[in-house]
């Protein structure tokens, strides 16, 4: 039996770049109908991957309701939200960080999971089905120094995916994350090279993760044929993850 997506009907948030953007196309490969949402769609203009994109800002709540509305319209019905916009945030110890760079990297990366998910859990629990699939990160197991914004929201997002999945249950709707080690996309911009080497150093592949990789392992997760795993958490961590 040949493993596709034929017949799945997709939300990716941050679509417009690096995961979201090798999700999307990996997605539209298998034979999903992909929705792109980003703040920014203009990368994504004429891309063949996606049969619907729209502007939508993940930390509100009117955006957010309205990009569902439209993404829904579009593809007849939303099967799968794949949760992936997020910041990193600065680089820096915790003592260092100002309120208002602490609570941006929480409402993306924290709040704008839950906004987002929100409609679409609604929206499954009519329809019957569904998949849930979010973009969290190891630093929510192990913790980052110089990340512990990020660390906090991606371990508020696993422990949000833990109960939404409970919740859920009895259903034929699951709701998982993926924990990548850090990945090479343009996030690596706003980090410090000293930083990005020490995580390098941890990694016992001693390479970083390709956005192909998080792709491959999102479309499992988010795949009919998984069909007995929720609230869990897959790791593509190249050998770094110890639970």
């Amino acid at each position: 039996m040949s493993f596709d997506l034929g017949g799945q009907t997709v939300i990716v948030t941050g679509a417009a770049r690096g995961i979201g953007r090798a999700i999307s196309r990996r997605f539209a490969e298998l034979g999903a109908k992909v929705s792109g949402w980003d703040l920014d769609i203009g990368p994504i203009a004429g891309d063949t991957a996606f049969v619907h994109t729209v502007t939508a800002d993940v930390t509100d709540e009117a955006s957010v309701d309205a990009a569902f509305c439209a993404s829904k319209a579009a593809l007849g019905e939303v099967s799968v939200l794949i949760a992936n916009a997020g910041v990193n945030g600065p680089t820096m110890p915790a003592w260092d960080y100002t309120l208002d760079d602490w609570n941006h990297v929480i409402n993306v990366d924290l709040t704008g999971v839950f906004v987002t998910t929100r409609p679409a859990v609604i929206h499954m629990r009519e329809t019957g089905y569904g998949r849930i699939v979010i973009v969290a990160s190891v630093a929510g197991k192990e913790g980052n120094p110089g990340a512990c914004a990020y660390g906090a929201a991606k371990a508020g997002v696993i422990g949000f995916a833990k109960g939404l999945a409970r919740e859920l249950q009895p259903a034929n709707i699951t709701v998982n994350c993926i924990a990548p080690a850090i990945i090479q996309t343009d996030l690596l911009d706003e980090m410090d090279p000293d930083y990005i080497a020490e995580k390098k150093a941890r990694i016992p592949m001693n390479r970083f993760c390709t956005v192909e990789e998080v792709a491959d392992m999102t479309a499992w997760a988010a795949s009919p044929r998984c069909s007995f795993t929720t609230g869990q958490v897959f790791d593509v961590t190249g050998g770094r993850a110890t639970y």
